[in-house]
């Protein structure tokens, strides 16, 4: 304010007198407002936290402890506990406040549990990670294709609202049709009217992770651990600028060249583009000696039945083959 400049010209005043001459509070004037100190150590410990918990994701503050102080860093829990809030990460294991879902929003049941994926643009699902960059994270969503791996479209911004995530998914809409079901976690941003809204007005089945289930969306965690272990880490980008160009010409790597293990080493615009090749399914195992009809891949080799029993699937009889668990499906 400009009465504050006036303070302190007039030598033979005090303050006091001078602030009630001017008008303003003495508080004001006293009270000097702390800048905002960017704490080196607290950036290099959230960079190690985010690197383990890309690693690991059901690590906690404990577990963070522990791997911090392996790494030289002797901190206590509560340092950990604010550096996660920070980044909200959560370890991803039943408990207490670890969904960050509105407590208006409705959510909906998890509809893949068991359910072949036979096909492409049958199931889409959808994520937010964050990247980290010189000062700070920036919040990287993306919708991918569950049959062939493929990232139809992302985004990348600076603040954790679901106006990014429509964007995104309105992007692949107008790309890549339309799915059959759509799968996201109970994340605020996609618990949210407007993020639903979009796939009401397409009639697309809707489908959310159950509270405590890691593996329910395993194919967007895997397309994470890859994007950062094979990009983010390596070129420790500084600005969103750079994030963007970096993410652009990662993302073309990803879907047009890099084989992919579980797709026959294809690439998932391949797969996507003959509907060939790929597949996905969310092993139950807690629903143990079912019967249930699998077909992993449409490249002309069916599976019968798999029995599925202590998470061990039985091949079938006439090929002699097995198919992938939950964890095989998923690895690129």
């Amino acid at each position: 304010m400009i009465r504050h400049g006036w303070i302190g010209i007039h030598a033979h005043l005090t303050q006091k007198r001078q602030c009630v001459l001017a008008g303003v509070s003495r508080t004001t004037i006293y009270a000097k407002r702390k800048p905002v100190v960017f704490i080196e150590v607290d950036e290099v410990l959230k960079r190690l936290i985010d690197e383990e918990y890309t690693r690991h994701p059901f690590y906690g503050s404990r577990k963070m402890v522990v791997h911090l102080f392996r790494c030289g860093h002797r901190v206590n829990r509560k340092r950990v506990q604010r550096l996660m809030r920070c980044m909200f990460l959560a370890g991803m294991a039943p408990g207490p406040n670890t969904s960050a879902a509105h407590p208006q929003h409705k959510v909906y049941p998890y509809l893949l549990r068991g359910v072949p994926v036979v096909r492409a643009n049958q199931v889409w699902s959808t994520d937010i990670t964050y990247v980290r960059l010189a000062r700070g994270f920036a919040y990287l969503v993306a919708v991918i294709d569950w049959y062939s791996r493929r990232v139809l479209s992302w985004r990348i911004s600076n603040s954790m609202e679901a106006a990014f995530c429509v964007d995104c998914l309105e992007d692949a809409l107008r790309e890549h049709g339309k799915p059959e079901v759509f799968n996201s976690d109970q994340g605020s941003q996609f618990t949210s009217d407007v993020f639903t809204a979009v796939l009401k007005r397409e009639d697309i089945a809707i489908s959310m992770d159950g509270r405590g289930r890691a593996y329910d969306n395993i194919f967007v965690e895997r397309l994470w651990r890859s994007v950062k272990h094979e990009d983010v880490y390596l070129n420790g980008y500084a600005t969103m600028g750079e994030l963007l160009i970096g993410l652009t010409k990662y993302f073309v790597f990803y879907n047009a060249e890099r084989p992919h293990q579980s797709l026959g080493n294809q690439t998932p615009q391949e797969v996507h583009k003959n509907s060939s090749g790929g597949g996905a399914m969310i092993v139950d195992k807690y629903r143990a000696k079912e019967r249930l009809p699998v077909a992993l891949r449409s490249s002309g080799i069916e599976f019968e039945e798999v029995r599925i029993e202590n998470e061990t699937a039985i091949p079938n009889a006439k090929t002699g083959a097995a198919p992938s668990s939950c964890e095989k499906s998923s690895a690129t």
